[in-house]
């Protein structure tokens, strides 16, 4: 797993200046300065405060690259001086928001090591993978241009943007490694804002570069060194493990390498005793003896015998020796030498006897299997029939037997029945031999040789050849064929069924087309009288709610005593009156939505507001409610939310519905209202949580229903027309959008409008 390199950024970056750095600054200090505007110099007061000024500018611009050198010298961390250089970039030179992504040394992608003015953790789990040719980055890395990438304003700019922590915002994109100093680009910059990118950056990326050019290079320096040591201490892993002697001399015998085991027979130190030393200085005596470049040149890389003497216990030892000379260009000559201890030619004899016996135990096993097939063979119910080359019977089962062997006591009638068995199969077996085939199948007519019954079977025979390609045996199964005979003529007698059976399904699937023709004409004249329907609704609705409104505006006028004070009973009454015609309207009007959203005439007023205060008016609206209720209604609304741009009044009419149920159909407990967004999906979710009685889970999709109501009983404890949640269901697919509900019977329920923060337009 790749760490991550961002590290924090030092709390200073006072150090001492380098030698490199202080020339730099001194060159840049001496430079004279130039005319301005092609002009001659003027001598007077103003010129003089200007010259001072750029004096001025000049000097911090100065401070302000040995800072940016001090903080480089002496760090050898990549990502300490990545979030120097960013944290320089912002406070010099004003960008404000910058990322550096380097291609470290074996990935094949871009890592982020430094960022700045970026918030979250989107930017340290940034990369770019260099094989997806079609990213944008990649293609600003390899062809070394600097690319910038403004605003998107429709979706097709979206989509020819790559994705960056940067989201919608406008940034720049510069590839560093491409001042010369580098063989190809190995990073890049990206750099927020949307202003052109000052002259001084050029000086930065050209600084820039070449530390981390440097810092890659020590790296894979190191890298490299410790892959050979690695290889190096492989390398004496290996000889080690080899039980043979194995050394390296130079051409006058003086040991250069040698695994351990070498050095048993080729070393000794002086604390060790002095018959050891003594055995180990004739081993090197004809050892140097053995490869001397006479002997080396007479016999080459040829097989010779050593005999050497065993340090430890003072016995003889008899090695093969296989030398051959080598060269090296820094080393010069050498000979590599491997011994193997004769005894080995000795383990060979001793598995060639192993291999013989083996080779015994091969053929008792093969006797056996024999046996065994023999066995197989009686065992099949078929007859199987093994003939040799020459057409001669070698091998039959027991089932072939009956069939060509006539049994003792038999009469004349059986023996001319096994005879005329016989007769066919030969002339079969004859066909067979004369043949070019591997392989034939064919019928031959026999007789039971017990019943004198016709015995039709089929012959399947095939060749056994050598490894030479000579035929040795064919082997013949004949399989009786009066079953499968038989089962052909229940097979016949089930295809004409069949074909019947087929002819009556026909006639069916007429009849049912007939019927399906039948069944679309009223499923047109329902969607006709369902219009209709519609249409009156709407129309009625209308009508209705011109009058009720009147109604209700008198009945207000006499509650307000415009025509004059009224009684206290007569007030009851007239509030009672007002209560059920606001509620009969508020049924009117829900007819009226779903018959004009049926209808297609529900338009859309998009615009663009925002979360909380919508919340908040829902809330506002339903207070009265709220109070009488004795609930407590709390909100939970994120800061960070999304502005909406979609229907401001229908994303209200859904909420307040939501909202009213929860209440009416919680008796005692809280409600909450919930908005998070997901700005990774674009999508804002709104929820109504209450602590209610609860729907039950094979009821939860019913609830959206037209004039559903879950109790239909004429004395339901709960009113309403059921028309309210399929409204907020089809007003949500009208703003692109979804209604989910969780619930559980007696603890409560949660319902979730998810919205796209851009909707329909």
């Amino acid at each position: 797993m790749r760490k991550s390199l961002l590290k924090t950024p030092p709390s200073g970056l006072s150090s001492r200046l380098g030698p490199r750095a202080a020339l730099v600054a001194v060159g840049a200090a001496r430079r004279p300065a130039t005319k301005r505007n092609g002009s001659a110099p003027y001598t007077g007061v103003p010129r003089v405060r200007v010259a001072v000024e750029d004096a001025g500018e000049e000097a911090d611009q100065l401070a302000a690259r040995v800072r940016l050198l001090e903080g480089f010298v002496g760090r050898a961390e990549i990502a300490d001086s990545a979030q120097i250089a960013l944290q320089w970039l912002g406070e010099v030179i004003g960008i404000t928001q910058s990322i550096c992504l380097v291609r470290l040394s074996g990935e094949a992608s871009l890592f982020v090591v430094g960022a700045y003015g970026l918030a979250g953790s989107a930017a340290p789990s940034f990369s770019i993978s260099l094989e997806d040719w079609n990213n944008p980055l990649v293609t600003a890395l390899n062809d070394r241009k600097q690319i910038f990438f403004p605003e998107p304003h429709a979706a097709a700019d979206r989509k020819r943007r790559p994705s960056t922590p940067f989201e919608d915002a406008a940034f720049h994109v510069v590839p560093l490694g491409v001042s010369g100093f580098s063989d190809e680009p190995f990073g890049l910059l990206l750099l927020g804002g949307s202003a052109p990118l000052p002259s001084e950056l050029h000086w930065f990326t050209s600084i820039f570069g070449q530390k981390l050019d440097q810092i890659l290079r020590q790296d894979a320096l190191t890298e490299g060194d410790r892959k050979q040591g690695r290889e190096r201490s492989l390398l004496y892993s290996i000889i080690n493990a080899v039980s043979d002697p194995i050394l390296l001399t130079d051409t006058e015998g003086r040991l250069l390498i040698a695994n351990s085991r070498a050095l048993t027979l080729f070393t000794a130190t002086e604390e060790e005793s002095e018959g050891r030393r003594s055995a180990v200085r004739m081993n090197n005596m004809l050892l140097s003896s053995a490869l001397s470049s006479k002997a080396i040149e007479e016999t080459g890389a040829a097989r010779r015998e050593l005999l050497l003497v065993n340090p430890i216990d003072g016995s003889d030892l008899v090695f093969e020796l296989l030398s051959t000379v080598t060269e090296d260009p820094r080393q010069g000559s050498g000979v590599v030498s491997i011994l193997r201890n004769v005894t080995d030619l000795r383990r060979a004899s001793e598995e060639i006897e192993e291999n013989y016996r083996k080779m015994r135990v091969a053929e008792v096993q093969a006797r056996a299997e024999s046996d065994r097939l023999n066995l197989i063979i009686d065992s099949v119910a078929d007859p199987i029939v093994v003939t040799d080359a020459g057409g001669a019977t070698s091998l039959m089962n027991e089932p072939a037997e009956r069939l060509f062997t006539i049994p003792k006591g038999a009469s004349s009638i059986e023996q001319r029945w096994v005879q005329s068995n016989d007769a066919h199969f030969s002339s079969f077996i004859a066909g067979m031999l004369v043949s070019a085939d591997q392989r034939r199948v064919g019928e031959i007519g026999l007789v039971d040789a017990k019943t004198g019954e016709p015995m039709p079977v089929e012959a399947i025979a095939g060749k056994i050849l050598s490894e030479h390609g000579e035929l040795t045996a064919v082997v013949t199964i004949l399989h009786d064929r009066r079953e499968a005979i038989e089962k052909a003529k229940l097979y016949e007698q089930l295809k004409q069924a069949s074909d019947e059976l087929e002819r009556k399904i026909q006639l069916a699937t007429a009849d049912i087309a007939q019927q399906n023709e039948l069944l679309r004409r009223q499923a047109i004249e329902l969607e006709q009288a369902s219009a209709l329907k519609s249409q009156f609704l709407a129309n009625m609705s209308h009508e209705f709610r011109t009058p009720l409104n009147a109604m209700l505006g008198y009945t207000s006028m006499l509650l307000q005593g415009v025509g004059g004070p009224i009684e206290a009973p007569v007030k009851r009454q007239l509030g009672r009156i007002e209560s059920n015609g606001r509620h009969l309207l508020t049924i009117i009007n829900e007819i009226l939505d779903i018959s004009r959203i049926e209808a297609g005439r529900m338009p859309l007023q998009v615009s663009k507001f925002r979360i909380p205060e919508l919340v908040g008016e829902v809330k506002a609206e339903l207070e009265p409610i709220i109070v009488r209720s004795k609930l407590s209604v709390t909100l939970n609304v994120a800061r960070d939310l999304p502005s909406l741009f979609t229907d401001r009044q229908k994303v209200k009419q859904i909420l307040l519905n939501l909202l009213s149920n929860a209440l009416k159909f919680t008796h005692h407990g809280a409600v909450t209202i919930s908005a998070h967004a997901d700005k990774r999906d674009r999508i804002v979710q709104l929820s109504v949580t209450d602590t209610g009685i609860g729907i039950a889970p094979s009821d939860q999709e019913k609830i959206f229903e037209d004039f559903r109501q879950l109790d239909n009983s004429p004395t339901r404890a709960y009113g309403g027309t059921g028309l309210g949640l399929s409204i907020c269901r089809r007003l949500a697919q009208m703003l692109d959008g979804r209604i989910s509900v969780q619930s559980q019977m007696g603890h409560g329920s949660t319902f979730t409008l998810t919205l796209p923060t851009k909707g329909r337009r």
